[in-house]
């Protein structure tokens, strides 16, 4: 049997992987556009819906946990990654099918805006390995190191949650 350290190193390589090669393909995929296929414009609201769902899941996950409720904490930890993961499935096949929409707002609305979409994509980027750690560290039992990310990693991920809903609401006069 494999020790814990070697459980981690072998996990510490599929991290970092997934973390650079996720951002790489979806940028790449910006560029790839599905010829015949007509414009998904029905997406955006059932991404920005997942986003807030997603949101409400990590909110009720924390609150288990200082429950001292660890399973269902584990059961929805595991439903918001699935929930991030058909978010970022779905938004991919939106512009693979469509073009980007520009924001239209005027003033200072539009700083705003793109605050907050920068900050959004930004930190989805980053918060990708934290995810991933916290997730390897809480299957692995290392529940110490655990909760140290899982600081770092809840308001994060939290952030980007909540901000997809808000790009959303801020654009769909637009589409």
């Amino acid at each position: 049997m494999q020790s814990s350290a070697g459980n981690s190193k072998k996990y510490n390589v599929w991290i970092w992987i997934l973390s650079i090669t996720i951002p790489l393909a979806v940028a790449a995929l910006f560029s790839v556009k599905i010829p015949g296929v007509e414009r998904l414009g029905f997406l955006p609201p059932i991404y920005a819906t997942i986003n807030g769902i997603t949101a409400l899941i990590l909110v009720t996950a924390v609150f288990q946990i200082r429950k001292g409720n660890r399973k269902l904490h584990e059961r929805l930890m595991k439903t918001a990654i699935g929930c991030s993961v058909l978010f970022l499935i779905l938004y991919i096949i939106y512009h693979m099918t469509s073009d980007s929409t520009t924001y239209g707002g005027e003033g200072i609305l539009k700083y705003i805006y793109f605050f907050i979409l920068i900050t959004h994509i930004l930190l989805s980027i980053i918060v990708i390995p934290f995810v991933l750690i916290t997730y390897v560290r809480a299957i692995s039992g290392q529940f110490y190191k655990h909760r140290k990310i899982a600081r770092i990693t809840y308001p994060l991920w939290l952030y980007v949650a909540i901000s997809g809903v808000v790009v959303y609401i801020m654009i769909s006069p637009y589409y």
